[in-house]
């Protein structure tokens, strides 16, 4: 058990954030570490308010959008954003829920002496370890994939002697608790609410509704879907042991869920009695096994730069929180992965997807855990079907559209609200591009023509029927806005709705290029018309504008910022999270990028943990160390919590600050990125070392093709590294200054692209074969 894997505290968690989360991928706690006292907040991935949704009634408002692309050409800015408003519709997305919050006596609250509580991210196991009045006394925690439930195990001469029932205290009214016999267990039963108004929303009441109705003879309900939670509490050699398990009435997106409460506690006591019936240390063996398997994949190690191990511990705990919040049919990491205690939880604990749902998944690919990635992929795929109506309904368009928010039951139509967040219908491109990158990496034919092309056709149609033409003979996407970012106008004038934004084009030109490409892999006569549509257009896509300062603009011209620092990066999605924008293939849009970003953090921007993970990722693109490495320490000293959960202002709350995971899953491409990058038509490895980082090595890194890397450097250099080959074909490597190739690779020659000071060698590769550049591998 290595030490360099393991976030330690001395003191209980005062607050929710500061609390150690565990998780199986859709049963999850967040531990607070109370000598004596455990609580657990409890959740499960599918709890949701709500159901199913029913279709809109009545004409939907797409004939107003004509009306609105004149206001846009005109630059009537006001009527653009009035027009805007009465395109949006009327309902929000639903809220993530809580199942409740369990508390445990497990030891002896008397005296307490020496404390500390810890989490091990290789080994998936939280623990609390004190001195109490009768002896030392030492807790762990697990939540097991394979056997679906949490393990709390107490031990020591402070362990309490026998088994206490763990007491629930529960935000949901009428949950009703009962014995069940066999196995000897505690079950509590109730619904979570039929409706719940975002907490953004106010002056809305009621703005918690609870279902009063009866299910219907099959058990289910239009909203309001029922759970069950079952928990035993078992004597052992040197303790206690308490197990949990839980169920809801989740059935699918487009099923009315199960209020059947008889049905959820007998399928709640069921996985916790045969979770009961494996011997404990059969139990915690697979647990672990299960973990490593994902967990072992890759690794960093800056155990020898002196000053790096919180850095590192971004890194390690990223992937344990990816583990542990998302797995092969769960539902994806929400905008807390599966840790919330709140009913009216921040932005609903949806999915937000101008940028926080796709950054919790950027580094699954690159860090060897490509089936992690299936959840978004999955409900990608939904949201191209759920997105057809929407895209009818409000843009008489093609294909699907969706917004910047979406739900457990796949909602996609812009939510009514500010046009800044509410307009913006590029979801589905967005979220196309993780379609993309998991063919990229290694997906086979089966996944790109059951996932990939039928998302990116969604969206090419979509994307097709949005654009229009400047006036200038360029095709622009309008409406258009800049997420969550409004522009000045006059003397006071603000407004967001616009034509041919940054981002837009950007995903404009990514979907319809990856649609053809697709198209020429796989040809379909169904494609070939759309195909044809799509090439056409991407020839007459308007290029993202440079301004008279030298930076990439965010709107279609030159317009002052409404928040010169804002959070969102959304202009540079084409230098990361896209590919597009790069030091040798565009070196004028790579400057412009550069200048953008310096006049973004120049103005305060990377305040949120997210802004700071995507800053750094910006860094390791632009090639720029020193900016990485204060992004990093920023993101440790004022964007963390005291257990290393990142951070978002939230005004609401007591601390001023919310838990979003979208940091913690972020930064973990961007670290990997430092280190080595694929997206270049090269596998470019240590483009942007952090000077505290002299001495170093990483493993388990994938890359576009399927390849895997480890490397080693020392002072500061490249030393060793092993490139094994996913395909047959060339294979080009890029490396600082001239490396040594004496014993590189058979037939390697040097090629051209690469940045300055840099070179990029060449060699014909075997799949399967391992390469070694550098210097011996060991």
């Amino acid at each position: 058990m290595s030490r360099r894997y393991r976030i330690e505290a001395p003191d209980p968690a005062a607050t929710f954030e500061d609390g150690f989360p565990i998780g199986n991928g859709s049963l999850g706690a967040m531990l607070h570490g109370r000598p004596g006292v455990e609580t657990l907040d409890l959740n499960a991935d599918t709890l949701w308010s709500g159901g199913p949704l029913a279709p809109a009634a009545g004409p939907g408002p797409a004939g107003l959008l004509p009306e609105l692309r004149r206001a846009v050409a005109a630059g009537e800015h006001a009527r653009a954003e009035d027009l805007a408003r009465r395109l949006q519709g009327d309902a929000w997305t639903e809220s993530y829920q809580p199942l409740g919050r369990l508390e445990w006596r497990y030891g002896d609250q008397r005296g307490i002496g020496e404390y500390r509580r810890w989490l091990d991210l290789q080994e998936a196991e939280a623990g609390t370890e004190y001195a109490g009045g009768s002896g030392p006394v030492r807790l762990t925690a697990l939540a097991s994939h394979p056997d679906g439930v949490l393990v709390l195990t107490a031990t020591g001469p402070g362990a309490v002697p026998r088994p206490i029932v763990p007491r629930l205290h529960g935000p949901h009214p009428g949950v009703l608790a009962r014995r069940v016999a066999d196995p000897d267990c505690l079950v509590w039963t109730g619904r979570a609410p039929a409706h719940v108004v975002p907490n953004y929303v106010p002056d809305r009441r009621p703005s918690i509704v609870y279902g009063d109705d009866r299910p219907d003879a099959d058990g289910t309900v239009a909203a309001g879907m029922g759970f069950a939670i079952a928990a035993a509490a078992r004597r052992t050699a040197d303790g206690t042991r308490l197990l949990v398990a839980a169920a809801t009435g989740f059935r699918g997106p487009d099923r009315r869920p199960s209020a059947d409460l008889d049905a959820l506690a007998a399928a709640a006591v069921t996985r916790l009695g045969r979770a009961l019936a494996v011997r404990p240390d059969e139990l915690r063996a697979r647990h672990r096994a299960d973990h490593r398997r994902l967990f072992d994949r890759a690794d960093l190690d800056l155990s020898a730069s002196h000053g790096t191990a919180r850095a590192e511990l971004l890194f390690h705990y990223g992937r344990y929180l990816l583990i542990a919040c998302s797995r092969p049919g769960t539902q994806p990491a929400n905008l807390q992965g599966i840790w919330n205690a709140d009913v009216r939880p921040g932005w609903s604990c949806n999915w937000t997807t101008n940028i926080n749902a796709e950054m919790h998944y950027w580094a699954a690919e690159s860090t060897g855990l490509p089936e992690l990635h299936e959840p978004l992929l999955e409900l990608t795929r939904d949201l191209a079907v759920h997105g057809e109506r929407t895209a009818a309904r409000h843009y008489g368009a093609r294909g699907a559209a969706a917004h910047h928010n979406t739900d457990l039951w796949r909602f996609t139509a812009p939510v009514p609200g500010e046009p800044q967040w509410a307009n913006w219908p590029s979801a589905l491109s967005w979220l196309a591009a993780h379609a993309w990158d998991h063919l990229d990496h290694g997906a086979g034919r089966d996944f790109g023509r059951a996932v990939a092309m039928p998302v990116l056709r969604a969206a090419a149609r979509f994307t097709l029927d949005m654009l229009v033409d400047d006036g200038c003979g360029a095709l622009v996407v309008s409406p258009s806005t800049s997420p969550e970012h409004r522009f000045a106008y006059g003397t006071d004038g603000s407004a967001a709705t616009s034509w041919g934004c940054a981002l837009d084009q950007e995903l404009a030109r990514e979907v319809l290029s990856r649609f053809t490409a697709l198209s020429a892999r796989w040809p379909a006569p169904a494609d070939a018309a759309l195909a044809r549509e799509a090439s056409t257009a991407l020839r007459a896509l308007r290029p993202v504008p440079t301004g008279a300062d030298g930076a990439l603009l965010e709107w279609y011209d030159e317009r002052p910022p409404g928040e010169p620092g804002h959070r969102h990066l959304s202009h540079l999605y084409g230098l990361f999270p896209g590919t597009r924008i790069t030091e040798a293939g565009t070196p004028a849009d790579f400057a412009a990028a550069r200048k953008a970003l310096t006049i973004r953090l120049d103005h305060g921007s990377g305040h949120t943990g997210w802004s700071r993970a995507w800053i750094l990722g910006l860094a390791a693109r632009l090639r720029d160390p020193d900016l990485a490495e204060s992004t990093i320490a920023a993101l440790l000293d004022e964007l963390c919590s005291r257990s290393l959960l990142t951070l978002h202002p939230d005004a609401g709350r007591p601390s001023g600050r919310i838990f979003q995971i979208d940091g913690n899953l972020g930064v973990v491409a961007g670290l990997t990125e430092l280190l080595v990058q694929s997206h270049d038509g090269a596998i470019a490895l240590l483009r942007a070392l952090p000077r505290g980082w002299p001495t170093g090595a990483v493993r388990g890194i994938r890359c576009r093709g399927g390849h895997t890397v480890a490397l080693r450097w020392s002072g500061s250099r490249l030393t060793e590294a092993a490139i094994t080959a996913g395909a047959n074909g060339p294979l080009t490597v890029e490396l600082a200054g001239r490396p040594d190739v004496s014993d590189a690779p058979p037939g390697a020659v040097e090629v051209p692209g690469a940045p300055a000071g840099r070179v990029r060698l060449c060699w014909p590769a075997r799949a399967g074969v391992t390469y070694r550049v550098c210097g011996s591998w060991r």
